[in-house]
């Protein structure tokens, strides 16, 4: 089956450009310039990027990707499909090693389908000095042992690692995740500047949502924002919801780290796209008011309730970054992270038809994913 899309502005790599592109068998077969060569899809106009690419995200529409509900998962995903996002990981918080081992497991059978792209452990090997919204009866002293157990539980499908480089057995764990094909990323972590460059010289290589549960830049002691910013290495994450991080900080550190090494990410929780109220992350009540959501018990902040077109919107209209930029740091950067670049993360011949069409307000209009419409503009 062949779908032409026409009368489109098209964001490829090489910038944004009146064109059209052909689809076939879920893949982009064609990329042109000006008025398509026969009749197709007419797009009016509208602005058309390619999908999404979340790698931190902890669910939606009332579910949670940690209990390891697969209907409740399948909504998730679907919600914020909807929203233009069309690969996802799906992240865990801290538990128990045992209900760990069962929601990775569990979520793994999503990974076979192609539903969920990974999983994504942010802890239970952080710090309790700056756990956040985990819950800091769970936390565990790293162990490479006992992590490549819960990576066996995934399949195969284990993508990513959170862990505090300053913790015992931390070098370990992350030369073990290197060596089982697992992202190694620093976060929830109360290291200093040096105990984060040993992380990294052991493998590590992304920074979890930057400032958010680490220390902040001190002149005297930089502690682990300045090193995984200035490390060329380290890809960094940033929550692009107006609430985590100011705009300010947000320009500083993609100024720093540029596109080729930053990565928007929701921290999604089960609030997203539903209204105020109480919810569960992992263990841990939390309370959402105003879209903002936090622990019943001591006030952290708990997740988000963001999806990632209203990442990519805030990135261009309160930021300030141009169209492209802001694709390659919602879609391209992190398939590169993934490892997934070569088949996702841009429009272009030969990758898969993951496409978002958004109007000039830059709202979603349309979803393509693998050459299906999820939602038709």
């Amino acid at each position: 089956m062949s779908l032409t899309l026409a009368d489109a502005r098209i964001a490829t790599p090489e910038g944004v450009h009146d064109g059209w592109l052909t689809i076939e068998d879920g893949r982009i077969t064609h990329v042109g310039h000006g008025p398509a060569p026969r009749t197709g899809h007419s797009l009016a106009g509208r602005l058309v990027v390619p999908g999404f690419v979340d790698i931190h995200n902890h669910g939606g529409a009332g579910g949670s990707f940690p209990t390891g509900e697969q209907d409740k998962a399948r909504d998730a995903v679907a919600l914020h499909e909807r929203h233009g996002t069309t690969t996802m990981v799906a992240s865990l918080v801290t538990g128990s090693v045992e209900d760990i081992a069962s929601a990775t497991s569990s979520l793994a059978d999503l990974c076979d389908d192609g539903i969920l792209a990974g999983i994504h452990f942010e802890g239970p090997y952080i710090s309790k000095a700056r756990c956040g919204a985990h819950d800091p009866k769970l936390l565990r002293r790293p162990d490479p042992e006992e992590f490549g157990g819960l990576v066996k539980a995934g399949r195969g499908h284990v993508r990513m690692l959170t862990i505090a480089a300053e913790l015992p057995g931390a070098l370990d764990t992350i030369r073990t995740a290197a060596a089982e094909g697992v992202i190694a990323a620093l976060g929830h972590s109360d290291a200093t500047y040096e105990q984060t460059i040993a992380g990294i010289d052991a493998g590590a290589r992304v920074a979890t949502h930057l400032y958010n549960a680490l220390p902040p830049l001190g002149h005297r002691t930089p502690g682990p924002i300045a090193a995984l910013l200035e490390d060329e290495r380290v890809t960094i994450e940033l929550i692009n919801d107006g609430v985590h991080v100011h705009p300010a900080m947000l320009r500083l550190a993609y100024t720093v780290a540029g596109p080729e090494r930053t990565v928007l990410i929701t921290d999604a929780m089960a609030a997203t796209g539903m209204g105020d109220g109480t919810y569960v992350l992992g263990s841990m009540e939390v309370s959402v008011k105003d879209g903002v959501a936090r622990l019943v018990e001591g006030g952290s902040i708990a997740g988000s309730t963001l999806t990632m077109d209203v990442a990519f919107r805030r990135a261009v209209q309160q930021v300030g970054l141009s169209l492209a930029e802001a694709v390659e740091v919602s879609s391209l950067t992190p398939a590169r992270v993934l490892g997934l670049d070569d088949t996702i993360g841009s429009i272009a011949v030969g990758k898969a038809a993951d496409l978002v069409v958004m109007n000039d307000s830059l709202e979603v209009a349309g979803v393509m994913r693998r050459g299906a419409w999820i939602t038709e503009p």
